[in-house]
This record gives C-alpha cells, sequence and structure tokens, in this order.
C-alpha cells in the first residue's frame, strides 16, 4: 500500500497530520521531502557542484586564483 501522509517533524518524530490507517507496529518507508522556500542543504551543495568553475565571458581563469588572492602590493 502506498499513500501520501503530511507530518511534522517534532522531538525527533514524524507527527502525522491527520489519523492514519496503518496497523500499530507495521513497519513503514517514508520519503521525505521537505516543504517551503529553504532548500535542502544537500541539494544547495549539488547545486553549487554543478556550477561551472569559470564563467565563458568574464575573462577569470581559476588557473591563476592565487595570482588574484595573494597579489603584492
Amino acid at each position: 500500500m502506498t499513500m501520501k501522509v503530511h507530518a511534522v517533524y517534532k522531538n525527533g518524530a514524524f507527527l502525522p497530520a491527520a489519523p492514519v490507517q496503518v496497523a500499530e507496529g507495521a513497519e513503514v518507508e517514508l520519503t521525505v521531502t521537505v516543504n517551503g522556500d529553504a532548500a535542502s542543504l544537500a541539494d544547495s551543495l549539488q547545486e553549487i557542484a554543478n556550477l561551472p568553475p569559470e564563467g565563458p565571458q568574464d575573462g577569470f581563469s581559476g588557473a591563476n586564483h592565487d595570482a588574484v588572492l595573494y597579489w603584492d602590493s
């Protein structure tokens, strides 16, 4: 059986927002999707990891980043 259940995570447990038709003690598998504007940390990190190391038109190569960061004055 598959069902979608809205729940709130509180004090280390998922609390269903409405009664759920599941036998007491039954094992279930949860797939968690966090609702709201904030993306999960893992999604954010993956999005950053997928960015190119440099823009096609920016004129900056990651190969010379030390020269930019540690220039002599």
